[in-house]
């Protein structure tokens, strides 16, 4: 009976005009699965009309709720699933709706969680907000510079900008603000003019903390930009350099931005003059995770011997594929601490799957080593567990060696 003209009774017009489609319905059957379409059709208030309109509804949205009520099959897809949430949220059909939701909580990644953020308010679903935060807050400059964060609305720009968690530098906030400022004129049909940008920002502009900037950033950046009035520039460049500074309507206290975790798998740690040596070999560790999380960086042993500088090539791979990866220094300073080696932006966990950190290292070959290795670390409200990776190549392993830390944001 699903899509089907055999014995319908009832016929939907759904979509926009120009793109409508015409769509067969049994009234019993979508009654049952519906207590929107049950007053619709058998309420007090109910009409005998054979043909309904529905023009705020997709037509491919509206299947898949249908398809759902016939034959109880969940039909989504990326292109749909925020059409089809409106729909079942318009008819009130619950399990479809929190199937959308959970699509989405697991297609939730930096380049969509703006977007997603503003629908998730709309549609009420405070979970979906919670997790969209999440994202925004630990892969900020990513979500920032996405596609999509030129595409929300004014509301949840503003609510963005103001957010004390945002795990990003000022002026890459500044700079998607005026991306998105860009957008909103060309969907008012307005001229992309530094005047129109600052008119169509209005009070949001406030809510960039451009005084937290660094002042090289602030120079060649916001300063040039043609945004700020003269006043408010000379009043932001007396800030920084003047005893006596000027009162700003800009905030000037920095963002608290998110406080790294640091998971240590070793309960002890030592050197002996013959190990661990390092000759351009691969440390690799695998791990996995019973919650979402943002892997931000490695903490890695330095020199047993004085102190030296190493040269750090860390990746994180799921199954053969590489997520993130960074060339950098570290100082070490002939102590056992760990010393931190950052991604360029966090990688993005999903819960109950086996991740592979590697390090490659460059430098003085004697170095402190981590002992009597942990499976399993409860760390805050994480728990993650180690295996040993094919990967490692210079002895690296659940027992002992180098990765002594995973440092992530939850």
């Amino acid at each position: 009976m699903f899509n089907n003209e055999l014995m319908a009774d009832v016929h939907f017009v759904v979509g926009q005009p120009g793109r409508t489609q015409r769509l067969p319905g049994h009234r019993y059957v979508l009654a049952v699965g519906s207590s929107v379409f049950h007053a619709m059709f058998y309420g007090e208030l109910a009409e005998n009309k054979d043909e309904i309109h529905i023009p705020d509804v997709e037509p491919s949205a509206f299947l898949a709720m249908l398809k759902y009520i016939y034959c109880d099959e969940i039909d989504l897809s990326a292109d749909t699933v925020l059409a089809t949430l409106y729909a079942a949220k318009k008819y009130i059909v619950p399990h479809l709706a929190r199937a959308c939701v959970n699509f989405l909580e697991t297609s939730l990644s930096a380049k969509n969680a703006c977007v997603l953020l503003s629908q998730s308010c709309l549609f009420e679903e405070p979970e979906l907000t919670q997790r969209c935060w999440e994202v925004i807050d630990a892969q900020a400059e990513l979500a920032l510079r996405s596609e999509g964060f030129c595409d929300i609305d004014a509301q949840t720009l503003e609510s963005i900008l103001q957010r004390e968690t945002l795990n990003a530098k000022e002026i890459v906030v500044f700079e998607a603000a005026l991306s998105w400022a860009e957008a909103e004129c060309q969907r008012q049909e307005l001229t992309s003019s530094t005047d129109n940008k600052r008119k169509v920002l209005g009070k949001a502009m406030y809510l960039i903390r451009i005084p937290t900037m660094a002042l090289d950033d602030f120079a060649n950046g916001a300063a040039q930009s043609g945004v700020l009035t003269l006043t408010e520039t000379n009043d932001i460049f007396l800030w920084y350099t003047a005893a006596k500074k000027p009162e700003l309507e800009f905030v000037s206290q920095p963002r608290m931005g998110l406080t790294p975790q640091r998971c240590h798998r070793f309960q002890s740690c030592a050197y002996r003059s013959n190990q661990w040596r390092y000759r351009g070999r691969c440390d690799s560790i695998q791990f996995a995770v019973d919650k979402r999380v943002f892997i931000a960086g490695f903490g890695l042993y330095g020199s047993s011997c004085g102190s030296a500088e190493y040269s750090a090539k860390i990746e994180l791979k799921r199954q053969g594929v590489l997520l993130g990866q960074n060339l950098s220094k570290y100082f070490s300073d002939g102590s056992s601490n760990t010393f931190p080696v950052w991604f360029e932006y966090p990688v993005q966990i999903e819960p109950d799957t086996f991740y592979t950190a590697s390090v490659v290292l460059d430098g003085n070959e004697l170095s402190y080593f981590g002992q009597e290795g942990m499976t399993e670390v409860q760390c805050g409200k994480a728990t993650f567990q180690f295996q040993c990776s094919s990967d490692s190549t210079n002895g690296t392993g659940v027992q002992g060696g180098q990765i002594p830390e995973l440092i992530f944001y939850a």
